[in-house]
């Protein structure tokens, strides 16, 4: 096991976390979360001594090894072999046996090991990696966006095999589905402060999202607590019978705890507009067929489906059998060889894939960028859109040059929003991006009310948006007329069947709409707590109401006791006197039970 003690790290005037301390114990598998630039790649290289932290240590087991994989495939040797060989210490380069073994249990064939590694397709690379990292025999293994550039096949394969795992892990991954069903705990980072709780994403975002709105009502509810102490002092310190109690209040307002406000984080935020048209189907084709070089075999051949509104269709399969040049037949980037793709005259497509990011202008702005799409005039909408994408007041002029990839997306994104569509083509729209923009985007596609057609290897995108699949396999392409889940029952990947040496875990598809549902749960906190509090608010008013009355009836005894004395009216001289008695012990109890209520309002929310 690795632990951290008060780890503290800054970047400039950019704290990302501060007195973190945590431990990852034998055999636990542990998500780490947090928005992009929070620190969850820095925490990384703390853990393997390629940065030092501000404060406090990560203290590593002596004879602990641990084994990292990167975002990116980067290959030194030409063989799988020689490459796998890599990953064994250097006092055991010469056991080649092990690096054979751990290939073929990773699904290499004999004849693959003298292979050139750029013939294999990018979820056999990242088995490659995984080969050279096991081949060091570690106990640790930290992973950094595995499933970037993998197909939907390897990103299950990927699971399972991770799922097996006997020794630690640390996942780094945007894919909600894929870290779900291999993680045992759940570690945030979050506001500057670090969390890890047993469960999935969804146990944790939970327990953040209550833990903030009841931070929030405490803090409002004693800042109204010291306001309305600050009133009782004021009001009542100048009066004599009352200065003792004036004087304990205020001892007690010196030790009354304070909250601060919690800042507000920018989240994506946005929905697609739909442009109107009158028809029901956007677009369909009929016959499709496409090769690059016009020979047989074709890359796609006989593909008819239809589009109409409200259709969300996701494009699944294996990396390089031809989705996203499906996404750009259809589109009139390309054009077909055979058959036809027919758009409605009104269609208005929008069109998002992940290498236009090149696309981009570097020495413009965001605002220049966005305004390149826009027309004469809506420089408002243009800042709208900004804002919605997270790049609001001065973010809105940086440069293209400067921005991250994550970033990028961002602006490609919102090229998109400043006219209306009636018709989405979206090539892998999650990827750099985090798991709260994720969210965003599912949830902005779930509600668009035209169509859209996604390539994705995202299982929660796909459980939660498609309402019929387009699937490349078997090195053909059919349409299935269902949803993902209806595909996993009825049909499925045949690949699965023949993986060597991994045992399947079985894998529980992802609550649809999680984001909504959180949403609704808070909502639904959020209320409960209020409907409480304005019971006590009520209750707080009644005894006001009932101490303005009873003080006014003592001003009134007093004024009618002095007349009395003056006039030696020795009858209401005794009533007045009993009266006034009275009315004092009515207010004592009247002022305990203001204090009790609003000790109630102040830490009844905990």
């Amino acid at each position: 096991m690795i632990s951290a003690q008060q780890l503290t790290k800054n970047y400039g005037q950019t704290e990302l976390f501060k007195d973190a301390t945590f431990t990852v114990h034998k055999g636990e598998r542990v998500g780490l979360v947090g928005r992009n630039g929070s620190g969850k790649t820095t925490l990384f290289r703390l853990i393997m001594g390629e940065e030092s932290a501000d404060e406090g240590a990560v203290v590593v087991p002596r004879g602990y090894r641990i084994g990292q994989i990167s975002q990116q495939l980067d290959f030194r040797e030409e063989t799988v072999l020689e490459e796998a060989c890599l990953g064994l210490p250097e006092t055991e380069r010469d056991e080649v046996w092990r690096a054979e073994k751990i290939l073929t249990g990773l699904g290499f064939s004999e004849s693959d090991f003298e292979r050139r590694i750029d013939t294999f397709s990018g979820g056999y690379q990242m088995r490659l990696v995984l080969a050279k990292v096991l081949a060091f025999s570690p106990d640790l293994l930290l992973l950094d966006e595995p499933t970037n550039f993998l197909d939907i096949v390897s990103i299950r394969w990927l699971e399972a095999f991770l799922s097996s795992w006997s020794g630690e892990i640390l996942v780094i991954s945007h894919d909600r589905t894929f870290m779900d069903n291999v993680i045992t705990h759940v570690m945030g980072i979050h506001r500057g402060s670090l969390k890890k709780i047993r469960g999935r994403t969804k146990n944790y975002y939970e327990q953040v999202a209550i833990e903030e709105v009841v931070h929030e009502r405490q803090r409002v509810n004693l800042e109204k607590k010291r306001k309305q102490t600050e009133r009782f002092i004021e009001r009542f310190r100048a009066k004599a019978r009352h200065a003792s109690l004036a004087q304990s209040r205020k001892k007690a307002l010196h030790k009354m705890e304070k909250k601060e406000k919690l800042a507000s984080i920018q989240t994506l935020s946005f929905s697609f507009p739909c442009a109107e048209i009158p028809a029901k189907t956007i677009i369909q084709t009929d016959g499709l067929g496409f090769s690059y070089n016009h020979e047989r075999p074709f890359l796609i051949e006989g593909l008819e489906f239809s589009v109409d509104k409200g259709d969300k269709v996701c494009v699944i399969g294996k990396n390089g059998q031809g989705k996203t040049t499906l996404i750009k037949l259809l589109a009139g980037d390309l054009r077909e060889v055979c058959g036809s793709v027919k758009r409605h005259p009104r269609c208005v497509i929008a069109c998002y894939e992940q290498a236009h990011t090149a696309d981009l202008n570097p020495e413009r702005t965001i605002e220049e960028e966005l305004l390149s799409v826009a027309d004469i005039g809506v420089a408002q909408r243009v800042r709208t859109v900004a804002g919605g994408m997270m790049f609001s007041g001065d973010l809105i002029h940086k440069r293209i040059s400067v921005l991250s990839g994550g970033e990028k997306c961002r602006v490609m994104l919102g090229k998109l929003l400043i006219a209306s569509h009636n018709l989405l083509l979206l090539d892998e729209p999650t990827q750099h991006l985090d798991i709260e923009s994720c969210d965003a985007i599912i949830d902005a596609v779930q509600q668009f009310e035209g169509a859209a057609i996604i390539v994705t290897h995202d299982e929660r995108f796909l459980y939660n948006v498609a309402t019929k699949l387009i699937v490349f396999q078997h090195d053909h392409v059919r349409v299935f007329p269902g949803t993902y889940e209806e595909f996993l029952e009825q049909v499925g990947w045949d690949d699965e069947a023949a993986e060597i040496n991994v045992k399947k875990k079985k894998r529980s598809a992802p609550q649809k709409s999680e984001a909504r549902e959180d949403k609704q749960k808070r909502a639904a906190f959020i209320a409960e707590k209020s409907k409480a509090l304005q019971a006590s608010a009520k209750k707080v008013k009644c005894i006001e109401d009932e101490i303005n009355r009873l003080e006014g009836e003592m001003d009134q005894c007093n004024s009618d006791m002095a007349d009395a004395v003056a006039k030696q009216k020795s009858d209401s001289i005794q009533t007045l006197s009993k009266r006034i008695h009275a009315l004092k012990k009515q207010l004592e109890g009247v002022y305990e039970k203001w204090t009790r209520v609003h000790d109630d309002i102040g830490y009844g929310t905990k």
